[in-house]
């Protein structure tokens, strides 16, 4: 859907003399946009939305564990939020109050694809000739494509690490901790100490972990990424719904 199909625009006639969303969403506060957006600002509702779209999303994702499920619960979210606005009292930050809607509504999609599953008895599954029952039982975790992708992404990561390793560091590491030579012969390849052999392998250890936590922490923020094509997309969903909804409503009182 493009921007110019959105129910509600600056020229909007609901809309009066608001200023567009990216300006109002600026430099508003949320409790602000909270007491306009439940006057009936749509405007300020979409400020909202752009404002907590990435947070709520990541809530939903991370209980929903699909991204396509995480967009729909999250504009079933809103809609529940922007209806109950007027109960919202500003005790808590709007923040922990969409959070906890969201959360609530990603926790009930589980709960009703549980009460809804087909559960197949043991029996019956291991005579079963459907395909995805078959799969399901005789699939082996560790050799799906995607963990395969996985694990070859983690050994490259890993490889680059260890080539960043000191040498004197590197060559003990390979040959204890990858080769698995023993301390003894590590020693002895290397004419060093035993003791010399422990304190390098632990340090190398050391770097290794060091190194890759830092790696992750650099990568983290972006988990679960959250571009402005999704914003916009979950965005314009709540929109229309709510301009259905408010339509079908007016058809109804007339």
């Amino acid at each position: 859907m493009s921007a110019t199909a959105l129910p509600v625009s600056p020229q909007h006639p609901t809309s009066g003399t608001l200023a567009a969303p990216a300006t109002m969403g600026r430099d508003m506060p949320d409790a602000e946009l909270a007491r306009c957006a439940a006057a009936g600002q749509a405007q300020a509702f979409e400020a909202i939305m752009r404002r907590h779209n990435r947070l709520l999303f990541r809530t939903a994702r991370a209980i929903l564990k699909s991204d396509q499920e995480a967009e729909d619960c999250l504009q079933d979210a809103y809609l529940r939020a922007w209806s109950a606005l007027d109960s919202f009292r500003g005790e808590a930050k709007l923040s922990t109050w969409l959070v906890r809607i969201c959360a609530n509504e990603a926790l009930g999609r589980l709960r009703r694809k549980a009460a809804s599953a087909d559960i197949i008895p043991l029996d019956a599954a291991m005579l079963s000739t459907d395909s995805a029952v078959v799969q399901a039982l005789t699939d082996t975790p560790d050799e799906r494509p995607e963990t395969l992708a996985m694990r070859a992404q983690l050994r490259q990561l890993l490889e680059a690490r260890i080539d960043l390793l000191p040498d004197a560091f590197r060559t003990v590491f390979m040959l204890r901790g990858v080769e698995e030579l023993s301390v003894e012969e590590v020693a002895q390849v290397l004419q060093i100490p035993e003791a010399t052999v422990r304190t390098r392998f632990f340090r190398a250890r050391s770097l290794l972990r060091e190194g890759l936590a830092s790696a992750v922490d650099a990568t983290l923020a972006d988990a679960f990424s959250f571009d402005g094509a999704r914003c916009d997309r979950i965005v314009a969903g709540v929109l229309a719904r709510r301009s259905a909804a408010d339509q079908a409503g007016a058809m109804t009182d007339e």
